[in-house]
């Protein structure tokens, strides 16, 4: 486990009152520590993203990091891509997340275009993409919500274009979600999280954080008009697929 970067301790101790998760600042501070020590395979499917977006990206298009919060895929596709003329566009409504996003893309911004944008992942325009990611957002849009955003994802590709989609699963089974919480919940303990920490972080997810079956996101995906959807990647509850225009 590397002590390189400041360790999440945020839930450790006892709290009188667990409030609604949020990417604020104390959140952001210890955000690379908690990421990697709570998504299983994490480091794996940020350097896959960057792999899979060089193989479909298109000359002069846009490639699009939706919630991007450090920027970790960002930076991915900025390493693997070297199609001429693509611009990176890295999105997150958290101010904190983007203010020190600013800061991990600093250099790779001086070789490529890349934007970045403070804002509502929902109320922005997507054009001319050839590869959109999702990396872990879209269980925190609204479910109502989620279909009318992957409608207007498709749109906003070219034909040929992708989006990659990584997302917390439920199986909808009461008894496998359980084993599949009870194997997460055993990759956390053997990261360093106490029980106490694993619960209340739990608590603070559990209003804000919806996961769907793979199903479900297979359902939609194709009713936005997608043509096929592949999974390539899962670990545990944790999984990613490619959606084709």
């Amino acid at each position: 486990m590397s002590h390189s970067r400041p360790q999440d301790t945020l839930y450790a101790s006892p709290l009188e009152q667990i409030v609604d998760f949020r990417f604020d600042e104390q959140v952001v501070g210890v955000f690379s520590d908690m990421i990697n020590r709570s998504v299983p395979g994490y480091s794996t499917v940020i350097r896959s993203l960057g792999i899979l977006a060089a193989r479909y990206v298109q000359p002069g298009s846009r490639c699009y990091d939706l919630g991007c919060s450090l920027g970790a895929a960002t930076l991915s596709m900025h390493q693997q891509i070297h199609a001429p003329g693509v611009e990176l566009v890295a999105v997150d409504n958290s101010q904190a997340m983007m203010t020190r996003c600013r800061e991990h893309l600093a250099l790779a911004r001086e070789e490529r275009r890349i934007d970045l944008v403070c804002g509502d992942i929902q109320d922005l325009v997507i054009e001319n993409a050839s590869v959109v990611v999702m990396n872990f957002t879209l269980q925190f849009i609204e479910p109502e919500r989620r279909q009318t955003l992957l409608n207007r994802i498709q749109k906003g590709l070219r034909p040929g274009g992708v989006l990659l989609l990584s997302e917390k699963i439920a199986l909808g089974e009461a008894q496998s979600d359980a084993q599949l919480i009870d194997w997460h919940h055993d990759f956390k303990r053997a990261n360093g999280y106490s029980d106490l920490e694993i619960s209340q972080k739990r608590s603070a997810l559990e209003k804000v954080m919806r996961p769907d079956s793979q199903e479900r996101h297979a359902e939609r995906l194709h009713a936005a008009g997608f043509s096929q959807v592949l999974p390539w990647f899962q670990c545990f509850n944790f999984a990613s697929m490619v959606a084709f225009k």
